[in-house]
């Protein structure tokens, strides 16, 4: 894919309204539609928001992210950014700014979250991803980006059950998961 091609899908989702109950990411050139997620992932996402600071961090919802120099716009279940690291308005935050991003696996995302977006992430040097993944009653937390576009990855992998705390060392927080929910009836899956 030509740069003036992942220039016009960045354009092309920017006017994109996709139909009521869907919504629309760029991942590494290719539009990626979602049906609106289920309860269980909306409680873990607000269970999530309601321990970051206010006073030291924002906790945002629905936020567009610009990877640099990547066809990518991903909208994280949960951005962390200090507020003085915010600009004024615009639809995009660059990753530089962002000190964490979330996401809750869903039945369908197993594999853009653990994989492609993980990528994405480190190759955005976003410091910390949290893959918070109800399938397996698990937090995956990667820290430590390291590399460059599809080879970029993160070198640090924790891993904690539901119920367990996951220290966030970039908050100074450390997050109660015990009142995350799980999916039942959802065959496991072999990642991280």
């Amino acid at each position: 894919m030509t740069a003036v091609d992942e220039y016009g899908m960045a354009k092309f989702l920017e006017d994109f309204e996709p139909p009521e109950g869907l919504t629309a990411e760029l991942l590494r050139g290719e539009i990626v539609m979602m049906a609106s997620p289920d309860l269980v992932h909306n409680i873990i996402v607000l269970l999530m928001s309601r321990q970051v600071p206010l006073e030291r961090w924002y906790g945002l919802q629905t936020q567009d992210i610009d990877i640099l120099d990547e066809a990518s716009v991903p909208v994280p279940d949960l951005v962390v950014v200090a507020p003085d690291a915010l600009p004024q308005a615009g639809r995009l935050l660059p990753s530089p700014l962002i000190t964490m991003v979330a996401e809750v696996v869903s039945k369908t995302s197993v594999h853009r979250d653990y994989g492609v977006k993980r990528s994405i992430y480190a190759a955005g040097e976003v410091p910390a991803y949290l893959i918070v993944d109800p399938i397996m009653a698990q937090c995956v937390l990667l820290t430590d980006p390291d590399g460059k576009g599809d080879e970029a990855n993160y070198r640090t992998q924790h891993i904690a059950k539901f119920g367990e705390p996951v220290a966030l060392d970039v908050l100074g927080i450390e997050l109660d998961t015990s009142g995350f929910g799980t999916f039942t009836g959802v065959k496991p899956h072999r990642y991280p």
